[in-house]
């Protein structure tokens, strides 16, 4: 899959961080660069575009006015220095808003709602801009990338994740999968809330831990490894007075 990614942005350093940031993800393929909202119209007129990054307040055409003017828009991300201007990119259906400076972390989470419309067969190419409805609290997703297809990873159902040096082995109550993949760039992308880092090497699933030492941490069965360096974080939330079993070692 190759999700053909327009960049729109009169400032070339906020262009570079979203070209920097795309080059990591090898669904997005970069076609062209726009430093005003008319050349992108031309673009768009000659080149099938799946995604926009858009700046909004822009010399001439400002971007939203650029988005009113297209007939079938592709999903569209709104980035710009000015939170008040949120409403109007929401009210074009835009996938998402980012706020410069853009964190990686954050476009991450924008890159991910994306997959989720096209994987979720609400995004049909170019012929319409998607509906974009809130997820619900109780679902995500994780997309795993294995042998050039996207595979969903519902995240209630990860066991543990696991380093082994560029790729990561993501464990289910099902299957295990392998991708490459820095563990740094998958933690950025799991429900801050649900998931924990209690390893350089190991995320795991907080509601999934059944028992708790300070040396590892027990998970259907298994004992995944606690680091030096997150032991005390693993205490405070695992120890017995939080209502944790403990495991003699």
């Amino acid at each position: 899959m190759t999700i053909r990614t327009l960049i729109v942005d009169d400032e070339p350093h906020a262009v570079e961080i979203i070209k920097k940031y795309s080059a990591n993800i090898p669904e997005i393929e970069v076609i062209d660069t726009c430093n005003n909202a008319i050349k992108a119209f031309q673009v768009l007129q000659n080149n099938k575009i799946d995604l926009l990054f858009l700046d909004i307040k822009m010399p001439g055409l400002s971007g939203t006015d650029l988005v009113r003017s297209l007939k079938n828009p592709p999903m569209i991300i709104f980035t710009t220095a000015f939170q008040e201007y949120a409403i109007d990119g929401f009210d074009l259906n835009a996938v998402d808003y980012l706020l410069k400076p853009i964190p990686l972390n954050r476009f991450l989470r924008a890159i991910d709602k994306v997959m989720q419309l096209i994987n979720g067969d609400r995004y049909e190419g170019n012929l319409d801009a998607p509906e974009v409805s809130a997820p619900k609290p109780s679902t995500h997703f994780l997309y795993l990338r294995i042998e050039r297809r996207l595979i969903k990873v519902n995240t209630k159902d990860i066991l543990w994740i696991e380093s082994m040096k560029d790729y990561i082995k993501v464990v289910t109550s099902d299957k295990t999968y392998m991708t490459k993949q820095k563990i740094s760039v998958v933690e950025k992308l799991l429900p801050l809330s649900e998931f924990m880092r209690i390893h350089r090497s190991y995320i795991i699933p907080v509601n999934k831990a059944e028992g708790y030492h300070p040396n590892h941490i027990l998970i259907a069965g298994n004992k995944i490894p606690v680091g030096r360096n997150y032991k005390q974080a693993c205490y405070q939330k695992f120890n017995p007075d939080a209502g944790m079993n403990y495991i003699p070692e």
